[in-house]
């Protein structure tokens, strides 16, 4: 098991874990309350358990070291979270979580594309193969039937 935990494979398990429990408790969290509001208090549990973590293992040291373009882009990424998440929020609050987890997960879809485009990474016909099945199990999900 300890190897196992030193591979990308297993922490993106544990993401995916992870991210199917977001969806159940926040579809539960949203009833009675506004999705903003809701994204908000999720937005501060996850500031401060990221704030313990970094504080019980001395990483403050290493901001000095960060360059400009690196912030410029983490800066990004965190608007980029800020906007998918209250985006999904309002989703689950309108729909089910049922259907709105995979549409969101079209995501993994688009990362595909974008890193191809962007960063010039490449698919095996298999891989596109893949992709095309999550982006075709998302619509069967989302079409209602």
């Amino acid at each position: 098991m300890k190897t196992a935990m030193l591979t990308w494979q297993f922490w993106a398990l544990m993401a995916a874990v992870f991210a199917a429990l977001t969806a159940i408790f926040a579809k539960i969290g949203v009833e009675g309350v506004n999705s903003d509001l809701a994204t908000f208090i999720r937005t501060l549990v996850i500031l401060a358990i990221v704030t313990l973590i970094v504080s019980a293992t001395g990483q403050w040291r290493g901001m000095a070291d960060i360059g400009s373009r690196t912030v410029f882009f983490l800066v990004l990424s965190g608007l980029a979270t800020g906007a998918s998440w209250l985006c999904y929020f309002r989703a689950l609050q309108m729909g089910d979580a049922a259907r709105v987890a995979p549409i969101d997960k079209l995501s993994v879809v688009l990362v595909a594309l974008f890193a191809t485009v962007f960063l010039g990474e490449k698919l095996s016909l298999t891989g596109w193969l893949g992709i095309a099945l999550i982006a075709a199990g998302t619509i069967l999900i989302a079409v209602r039937a």
